[in-house]
């Protein structure tokens, strides 16, 4: 069930998502007020304990990035800049009510679209659409001749918006390429730092076994030494021992000639 603060946020952002639907006056204020109150709410709502699920949070948070965006390429002076700008803002997925049927967001993406491209037609077409009404622009552009020059200047803004959009999607094909490369390469280096683990693994544990059979060989090899030693030392006696005997029954044998 949701919360009285998540409420709130819901009737605050189908509040703002309403008013950035309608065609404002320069010097109106709310809607700024309102998104930056929203900003406030959603930050606190993050916070609580009962926080709804992360895909709402990120729903939300989509959405008002979006109207902040909104707010920034309203702030620009250029048509063509406010074109650029409302081509990069992402609305939102999901209906922030019941009621509608298509997210509110698209639909105002969709509007401010159309604003931008009629302003941007405008100004090529060298009208002003806020000082004449629509028969009147027709009336003019008639009696100017300029029906042809009307024609092709709406070739060339299409495909100047043509041509940013290729460039988008030019720019997203080359950042997917670029993830799937640097993902590839990571995974490539993660198998190769594997085998080099078990490669240095494999040899500790030889080393470990060539340590422990030269230990063993170094012991036999002392014990070794010490039974030769031990051997020769015995026969040396044995020898010492039967020479001297040797002398004395010669000595013995054979008397001192006088």
């Amino acid at each position: 069930m949701a919360t009285r603060l998540e409420l709130n946020v819901m009737r605050l952002l189908s509040r703002c998502e309403a008013l950035a639907a309608e065609r404002r006056d320069p010097e109106e204020w709310r809607l700024e007020k309102y998104v930056a109150a929203l900003e406030d709410m959603l930050r606190e709502l993050k916070q609580q304990s009962s926080k709804p699920a992360p895909e709402l949070l990120n729903e939300y948070s989509r959405k008002v990035d979006f109207l902040k965006g909104l707010l920034e390429a309203e702030k620009l002076t250029s048509s063509t800049e406010k074109a650029l700008a409302n081509q990069f803002l992402a609305p939102g997925r999901t209906p922030t009510t019941t009621k509608e049927r298509t997210p509110a967001t698209k639909t105002v993406h969709l509007q401010t679209k159309a604003r931008c491209t009629d302003k941007m037609r405008s100004e090529l077409l060298g009208t002003d659409p806020l000082a004449v009404s629509d028969s009147e622009e027709l009336n003019i552009r008639k009696r100017k001749g300029l029906a042809s020059d009307e024609k092709q200047s709406a070739v060339e803004l299409d495909a100047v918006l043509q041509h940013h959009q290729d460039m988008q999607e030019k720019l997203a094909e080359e950042m997917l390429s670029l993830a799937r490369s640097l993902k590839n390469n990571t995974l490539a280096a993660q198998n190769v730092i594997k085998q080099d683990n078990q490669t240095l693994s494999h040899s500790l544990r030889m080393a470990d076994q060539n340590f422990e059979k030269l230990k063993d060989e170094s012991d036999r090899l002392e014990q070794h030494a010490k039974k030769s030693v031990n051997w020769l030392l015995w026969i040396m006696l044995i020898v010492v021992c039967f020479i001297f005997i040797s002398m004395i029954l010669f000595i013995r044998i054979f008397p001192k000639l006088k």
